[in-house]
């Protein structure tokens, strides 16, 4: 009789460990005491803890009576959090579109470690950000929380880099997935010129490995995509910065031909260039014939032209005070149609002479980013001065 209890109390304790603990006391096989944010049992023999297998897991005073989810499954309320915590430029209660995005970089983050680590620092900082009203603490003093969510953060890079030392297609897909999440962290810490890296070198390895496919005008012919599926990143992008900006002021009035008059809101017609961005990039993801490659070419050049326009009037909107860059959201309406640039100049054909000017317009991004991240510290230093 006393054998088969202890073979049962084995048999369960085996099983909570498949479930639960930290993904190195999981590696181990052996029990794990879940401590948070590292668990005892490997910080009281020296090891890593390499955290939990499900970084946005919630629990509530209902979790006892609410459905759990089963191991592997990704519950809706963490896809709704990450969702929430892709951004910082909206408002704290505003939803991304990114429903996709978020449930994918979930279930990835269960097996890739890289990505979990990744996960857990946006939680984190999240989280401390918000404790601080939204301010970031590159403003304040950093807390031991920030601390915290920066060394994870640390260690998804780490991890991410041997990654890329032998990469493959789920190399590429963690690296691409990982970046999605790297971004909206650097948007957390205000640190916009490392946010613009992680975009420039991203949309430069969906292109490298031809995430979608493409059109070899001289050969007429369309080019499968090298590569797949590899998430979308520049899709995630232009969803991030295609959503409403918190740092709205008060129509701005100018005074042209001795009559006052208010500037438009430019940010409208911006976000239907992205909305139209987006429908294009859904079509040259499906593109299999010619002609109708051909097509989209057309559609692309029509696509460049419209943010040209869209350029042209916000500068003549901001002539008379010579200060384009004054504004928070004008710099991030910029920074929206720069990335529309890029990704639409980079996709479906890359002439020789497009890839110069794609260099230029990288370089354009990473001066914008840079203005963006010490207007943000300004602003926050000024209302923390009021």
């Amino acid at each position: 009789m006393t054998g088969s209890l202890v073979t049962h109390k084995r048999t369960v304790q085996r099983g909570a460990k498949v479930k639960t603990g930290c993904a190195t006391c999981r590696i181990r096989k052996i029990k794990c005491d879940e401590n948070k944010p590292s668990c005892k049992r490997c910080s009281s023999t020296g090891r890593t803890c390499d955290g939990y297998s499900s970084p946005f897991k919630l629990v509530t005073s209902h979790a006892v009576n609410s459905r759990q989810p089963t191991p592997g499954q990704i519950a809706p309320q963490d896809v709704d959090l990450l969702n929430r915590y892709f951004s910082i430029k909206t408002m704290f209660d505003i939803k991304l579109p990114c429903d996709d995005e978020a449930r994918q970089v979930l279930q990835a983050s269960l097996t890739d470690l890289p990505i979990q680590h990744a996960v857990s620092s946006l939680k984190v900082l999240r989280e401390d950000l918000q404790a601080s009203k939204g301010v970031p603490a590159s403003v304040l003093l950093p807390t031991a929380k920030h601390d915290y969510g920066v060394q994870t953060y640390c260690k998804a890079l780490r991890g991410l880099a041997s990654t890329l030392s032998y990469p493959d297609s789920d190399g590429l897909r963690s690296t691409l997935l990982c970046c999605q999440v790297f971004i909206s962290i650097e948007q957390v810490r205000a640190n916009y010129a490392a946010m613009a890296q992680h975009i420039i070198q991203g949309l430069g390895i969906m292109r490298e490995n031809r995430a979608r496919p493409s059109l070899a005008v001289a050969a007429r012919e369309v080019v499968p995509a090298r590569r797949g599926p590899l998430p979308f990143l520049d899709v995630f992008v232009i969803k991030l910065f295609a959503a409403p900006c918190k740092y709205v002021g008060t129509p701005r009035e100018v005074c042209r031909d001795g009559l006052r008059t208010i500037v438009p809101d430019r940010r409208k017609g911006l976000t239907k260039i992205a909305e139209s961005a987006l429908e294009f990039l859904n079509k040259v993801s499906r593109v299999e014939l010619v002609g109708d490659a051909l097509g989209l070419l057309s559609e692309k050049a029509s696509l460049m032209g419209s943010l040209d326009s869209w350029l042209i009037a916000v500068e003549l909107d901001n002539q008379d005070d010579g200060a384009l860059t004054e504004r928070l959201s004008v710099l991030f309406m910029l920074f929206l149609h720069q990335i529309l640039k890029i990704v639409l100049l980079g996709v479906l054909d890359l002439p020789p002479e497009s890839s110069a000017q794609l260099e230029i317009e990288n370089e354009q991004l990473e001066v914008i980013a840079s203005e963006v991240g010490e207007r943000v510290k300004d602003y926050f230093r000024t209302v923390g001065s009021q």
